[in-house]
């Protein structure tokens, strides 16, 4: 959020104080001698806050902004996801925005920043849920606001209202999974065209993990609910149908666990956004290709190589293409591009490429990007930081960071991702 001006002086951690939010001025009187950051606040806003330690909690609003909005959530300030949803749409996104050129501009690099693209409530088709015993059942919900406590949930308006219905019954999926004493199970729900997929975590197998009495409550839990499949850590324990998603004209089987954008419009955009980009190329390399949102779209007007870390992903996107009607050919192979980057002589072999790396960016990857002869680059991240700092490589190489559409997937979190197009002039 914005840094904050202090308007009574200094504070001993503890102390309620009063504060205008708004940019830090000039030294005087007054005027803190750096930023105090207040949860909850907005821009603009005089707050009674408790400070500590640089940072304050808002916990009266004195004078609102003109922004600020009721929020839509009843579990608003105690759930700790959704932390912006009291702020009105423009400047929410205009903000989101300004992080990413903010993050450019620390690396001296300037370029055309798009409207953001803006997910709508009720289009996420994947949570992560935290499960905590209750009795003989359990609770589901998110992490507490600054807190490690679970925030148990009923509805929640980000989720595809499929997903909140199903929460009575991920609830009874979860009970069973208590039987050790430091499970903390965490159930990665997946909605897909045939159905929920849930991945567990979090349940401690030092002990064994499941009994089979648990295993039969889970597999039961499941059939009545009538979900796809579930699996723990992977492993099946229960399974109906394969979920499956659409991603262009192919079909993909999800394996489980698999990395999925968790809005399905924001995948498309972000699709459209790399496929025009990279438009007329003949050939295209595709780096962290998971199960295919870039290469099986992609490869509708143009031939394509996949890398990507996980052999199941690789698995999933090659079986995929093969039964899809009217492709050109990809070719998709296991390959941890951290240890082992695609190498400029590589790359030199096609005349594109399409880059999504994790959130901590692909330093090496850009490397080799660089040296290669490839005159356009689609970039997708999750983090402007490393974002700028992997362009920043390009960039010295005699790459223009064209424009950027900024995404906004995370709705109401300071979550922000992007994507990006790199021109060079032919060497």
């Amino acid at each position: 959020m914005a840094q904050r001006r202090r308007e009574r002086g200094e504070a001993a951690t503890g102390e309620r104080v009063e504060l205008l939010i708004g940019e830090v001025g000039a030294q005087g009187e007054g005027v803190a001698a750096g930023p105090v950051f207040v949860a909850g606040a907005l821009p603009g806003e005089r707050v009674r806050a408790e400070v500590a330690a640089g940072r304050g909690v808002a916990v009266e609003i004195l004078e609102a902004s003109p922004d600020r909005t009721a929020p839509p959530c009843p579990h608003f300030g105690d759930c700790g996801g959704c932390a912006l949803q009291h702020w009105r749409t423009e400047p929410y996104l205009a903000w989101k925005a300004e992080q990413i050129r903010l993050a450019l501009a620390r690396e001296r690099i300037e370029t055309e920043i798009l409207p953001p693209f803006a997910a709508p409530p009720g289009s996420r088709r994947r949570l992560a849920l935290h499960a905590r015993r209750a009795g003989e059942s359990a609770l589901i919900g998110f992490k507490a606001r600054r807190s490690w406590r679970l925030a148990p949930i009923e509805v929640c308006p980000i989720a595809d209202p499929r997903l909140v219905a199903a929460f009575p019954a991920l609830r009874r999926l979860a009970a069973p999974l208590f039987e050790a004493p430091k499970s903390a199970p965490t159930l990665h729900v997946t909605l897909s065209e045939t159905g929920l997929g849930v991945d567990i975590s979090g349940v401690e197998r030092r002990v064994g993990a499941l009994s089979a009495d648990a295993r039969q409550a889970v597999a039961e839990a499941a059939a009545a609910a009538n979900f796809a499949r579930v699996t723990l850590d992977g492993d099946p324990l229960y399974q109906a149908r394969t979920p499956m998603i659409r991603v262009g004209v192919a079909s993909v089987a999800l394996p489980a666990g698999a990395f999925l954008q968790a809005v399905p419009a924001a995948e498309a955009t972000m699709a459209a956004f790399v496929r025009d980009a990279l438009a007329g190329a003949r050939s295209v390399a595709d780096l962290y290709c998971g199960v295919g949102a870039f290469a099986l779209r992609l490869a509708e007007q143009a031939r394509v190589v996949a890398f990507d870390v996980s052999a199941a992903a690789v698995q999933a996107l090659t079986v995929a293409h093969g039964s899809a009607p009217g492709l050109k050919a990809v070719r998709a192979e296991a390959r941890d591009l951290v240890r082992r980057p695609m190498l400029a002589a590589e790359l030199n072999r096609v005349e594109a490429a399409i880059i999504d790396p994790p959130r901590a960016g692909a330093a090496e990857q850009h490397r080799e990007l660089a040296r290669s002869n490839l005159e356009r680059i689609a970039s997708v991240s999750c983090n402007p930081a490393t974002f700028a700092r992997d362009a920043r490589i390009l960039t010295d190489a005699g790459f223009t960071l064209a424009q950027v559409l900024p995404v906004d997937q995370f709705l109401w979190s300071p979550h922000v991702e992007l994507a990006g197009v790199f021109v060079r002039a032919r060497r």
